[in-house]
């Protein structure tokens, strides 16, 4: 008997049975720091580079509630922080890391007429973040431990309450909350209406370089996908390099897509003060990873730091 025919059969029905994707399904937030991905979406970089292949855009408010939709197999490719990818990678979900997209671009902005002026000053406050458990959360209870401060949550008196990022402005201008740790544009925006940083991208945490959007994929997908997942790489690498070398025009498409997605159309001089505290890359550095997993199990998210060298892209 041949031995070699029935392994031939084997690998003819996986072959069979990992059929290729029809549809891409991306998921994505309305803000700066996934740029790459409104860029890619908005000129159709994205679409052109998957061809046949329909790109499905799928718009969240935060990485809490896209790593739910892709724990449900609802996503294969994605734009996300730090902090929720790495939940995910601890949960045992079947992701992997493909790329950096965006580093920086969060600022901690206080009411203007509230009395916190410094880190400290949030003692007793009410302070917004866009999720609980996303990355500018995990920043935040970092930012209050290193102040000598907690949240109530961990037996202290600085309450942290989640609101969409662009629902910000309504929520200072309502005076729900007295500060908030938000990505940009969003931080730009109320800086604009006189409202006051007192956390810039670089105080926020390691001197601003810090992955604030990364680029995951569905391993089960990627397996299965390799060549369109190449494909989609490269037209983020393309958005990228648009973001980097034509920063007025990007600035204008970002701009109108952002328009689209929220409904507010932000001044082009607010577009440009949250551009200069984002930096876009491809680059996503292993040692800030390995370190936000800590500040993940600082935050109480995580009882322990996962190895995370199995999830980066070979």
């Amino acid at each position: 008997m041949n031995r070699t025919l029935p392994l031939l059969l084997a690998l003819t029905v996986s072959a069979a049975s990992a059929q290729a994707a029809t549809t891409v399904r991306l998921g994505f937030f309305p803000n700066l720091t996934h740029a790459p991905a409104l860029v890619g979406i908005e000129r159709g970089t994205f679409q052109k580079a998957l061809g046949s292949v329909k790109l499905d855009p799928r718009e969240f408010v935060s990485g809490t509630t896209l790593t739910e939709a892709f724990a449900a197999g609802q996503i294969d490719i994605a734009y996300v922080g730090p902090g929720p990818a790495i939940s995910a990678a601890a949960r045992g979900m079947p992701v992997q890391f493909l790329a950096g997209a965006a580093e920086a671009g969060a600022v901690l902005v206080a009411r203007q007429d509230s009395t916190v002026k410094s880190y400290k000053d949030l003692a007793g406050k009410n302070v917004a973040v866009p999720s609980l458990g996303n990355t500018q959360d995990i920043s935040l209870r970092h930012i209050l431990n290193e102040s000598g401060l907690k949240s109530k949550t961990d037996g202290g008196n600085v309450t942290i309450t989640p609101i969409p990022p662009a629902d910000i402005v309504a929520a200072f201008a309502g005076k729900r909350v007295d500060a908030a740790l938000v990505p940009e544009p969003w931080g730009a925006a109320l800086e604009a209406q006189g409202h006051r940083v007192i956390g810039t991208e670089k105080t926020v945490w390691r001197d601003g370089r810090y992955p604030t959007a990364i680029v995951i994929v569905n391993a089960k997908f990627a397996q299965a996908n390799p060549a369109l997942v190449t494909a989609f790489l490269k037209a983020h690498t393309d958005a990228v390099t648009y973001l980097t070398k034509s920063p007025a025009a990007a600035q204008t498409v970002v701009n109108t897509k952002l328009q689209k997605l929220t409904g507010a159309k932000l001044d082009l001089r607010v577009l440009q003060r949250a551009f200069a505290r984002t930096r876009f890359t491809t680059t996503l550095d292993p040692e800030a990873m390995k370190e936000y997993s800590a500040l993940n199990v600082e935050a109480g998210y995580a009882r322990s730091a996962p190895d995370l060298a199995p999830f980066f892209r070979k």
